[in-house]
Formats: structure tokens, C-alpha cells, sequence
């Protein structure tokens, strides 16, 4: 999470965007029975849901500083 938190607004949403398609592509893999590492969707998961609350606090700390 500390890594997570050095990127720039741009780069959040940029691996945000890479880990939904790692997600989709896991999904596909596994309903076609070609996924060897099922814990990847988890982890992919989890990196999805932090990368979002990384955004949302940002949100939140910029609409309270403007506010």
C-alpha cells in the first residue's frame, strides 16, 4: 500500500485499469479451465479494491480541502 501510494493520480488509475483486465482475463482462463494459479483472483481482487480506496480517499481529501 505504501508503493500504492507514491503514484500519481494518473498511474492510480492507470493500474487500476491493467488490474481489471488481469481480473477479466483471469475469469476467462478459468471458465475455459486454462487457470494454473487460482489464488490470482483473489489477489487481483484485493489490488482492485486497494487501488479504489487509494481513490476515494484522494477524492474525499481534495473535496475537503476545497470545500
Amino acid at each position: 500500500m505504501k508503493d500504492m501510494r507514491r503514484l500519481s493520480d494518473n498511474e492510480v488509475a492507470e493500474q487500476l485499469r491493467g488490474a481489471q483486465e488481469e481480473l477479466m482475463d483471469s475469469k476467462f482462463k478459468l471458465a475455459t479451465r486454462q487457470l494454473k494459479n487460482f489464488r490470482a483472483l483473489p489477489a487481483t481482487r484485493r489490488k482492485i479494491a486497494r487501488l479504489r480506496t487509494l481513490m476515494r480517499e484522494r477524492t474525499a481529501e481534495s473535496e475537503k480541502t476545497n470545500g
